[in-house]
């Protein structure tokens, strides 16, 4: 396999697997679920995949700009840093985990609650604003809903810290395309039932995965540092 077809593979593969294991049971991921129970699953998802396919996108060329600012040497050890923090972070977790549902569950619900009471109050006084009221038809708020509350739950994620890892080590074609198409697959099972699959999947064993998986990222990393 030529050297930019197999980094791209690489980069794509790992990003796949690293979204796969951190967002299932995350904050963005019962966000879909939720609203999707409510409002059309369609809407929903577009919105939701929206938001993280450009938060995808902006992290990873964060990670790509990276080198080019600080030496490629160094973003390299501080990818390696952050995977092996994470994976640490993930364990414990993990460990102190009591193994039953998530809290995220409970805290998401009452913050699009909040979220849904407050557009009620917005609504009401922007009854009599003809442009307020154009440009709702234009753009439905269920979308724009979706897309807040999806990309402000996943700034500062631990996914998106990861994203920016990968893309200064490795390609950032593959690392974009493996994260949006990991997220499709989460989000997609989200709105489709989510809240059912949340239910059958411990916090503790998705902690536990996602914290092997990064590990084993930081040791793939630290081995290739001298051939990259």
């Amino acid at each position: 396999m030529p050297a930019p077809l197999h980094q791209l593979t690489e980069g794509f593969l790992k990003s796949w697997g690293m979204i796969l294991v951190s967002e299932i049971g995350d904050k963005t991921f019962f966000i879909a679920a939720i609203m999707a129970m409510k409002h059309p699953r369609a809407t929903v998802f577009a919105g939701a995949i929206s938001a993280l396919a450009v938060m995808t996108a902006l992290s990873a060329a964060l990670g790509w700009a990276a080198p080019n600012l600080i030496s490629k040497r160094y973003t390299q050890f501080a990818a390696i840093a952050l995977f092996f923090f994470f994976g640490a972070r993930s364990l414990y977790d993990a460990y102190k985990s009591s193994g039953g549902d998530s809290d995220e569950l409970e805290e998401v619900e009452k913050e699009i609650q909040e979220k849904e009471a407050k557009q009620g109050k917005e609504d009401k006084k922007e009854h009599g604003n003809s442009l307020a009221r154009m440009a709702k038809a234009l753009l439905s708020p269920i979308f724009v809903e979706a897309f807040v509350l999806t990309f402000l739950a996943e700034w500062g994620d631990r996914s998106q810290i990861a994203t920016i890892g990968l893309a200064a080590s490795i390609d950032i074609m593959g690392v974009t395309l493996g994260g949006i198409l990991g997220h499709s697959i989460c989000t997609g099972a989200a709105v489709l039932g989510g809240r059912q699959l949340a239910t059958h999947i411990q916090e503790r064993t998705v902690l536990l995965v996602g914290g092997l998986l990064f590990i084993a990222f930081g040791i793939h990393a630290a081995l290739t540092l001298d051939s990259a």
